[in-house]
């Protein structure tokens, strides 16, 4: 009796990390682009390239990176920024995912110095249709040089087959925007 009930609670305590993403959701992908960011305060806007990633290593599990380099207008400085983390994501319906990530970010604006810092978010993603997914993410990052925040992240992929799709990303805090755009690979 006691190795069934240890079974059953052995089971219910795996049910969570059970599920995958869900249908039409993939979390391997590549993707480059143009990134730009719209400073408050005054301070110059700056704008440039970037490139993502994210590779599932589990049903539910993800590594991902980001980095963008970023010129400020009329100024000839830039910042280079990156991010590593890992996400979790549970399957809440056939087509959406309850998605966190947390994540180890640093920016280097050379010989201006640099700062670096965390960031936690969580919130959904999911497949509207067997072409369009989207995302909406609420979170917080706190750092060195950055007393903490919270900031909105929402995004949309347009596929135009099963691998290949156009991704745009829109984050916001504290009266700074950050986008981004560019084509995604997805397998």
């Amino acid at each position: 009796m006691k190795r069934v009930s240890l079974l059953g609670l052995a089971i219910a305590a795996a049910l969570p990390f059970a599920a995958s993403a869900a249908e039409g959701v993939s979390y391997n992908y590549v993707e480059a682009g143009y990134a730009a960011t719209n400073l408050s305060d005054g301070l110059p806007d700056a704008d440039g390239f970037g490139a993502r990633a994210s590779i599932a290593f589990h049903p539910n599990f993800h590594v991902f990176g980001d980095y963008t380099n970023q010129e400020f207008d009329d100024t000839g400085f830039d910042a280079d920024q990156w991010r590593v983390g890992l996400g979790y994501n549970h399957e809440i319906s056939p087509r959406a995912d309850l998605l966190t990530r947390v994540a180890y970010e640093k920016v280097d604006f050379g010989s201006a110095g640099d700062a670096d810092g965390w960031s936690v978010e969580a919130g959904a993603r999911g497949a509207f249709t067997s072409n369009f997914e989207g995302y909406a993410l609420a979170g917080y990052q706190d750092g060195d040089e950055i007393d903490g925040d919270f900031y909105g992240r929402l995004g949309a992929t347009v596929k135009f087959n099963r691998n290949w799709g156009l991704n745009g990303d829109v984050k916001v805090s504290d009266g700074d925007t950050a986008w981004f755009v560019g084509p995604r690979f997805t397998w």
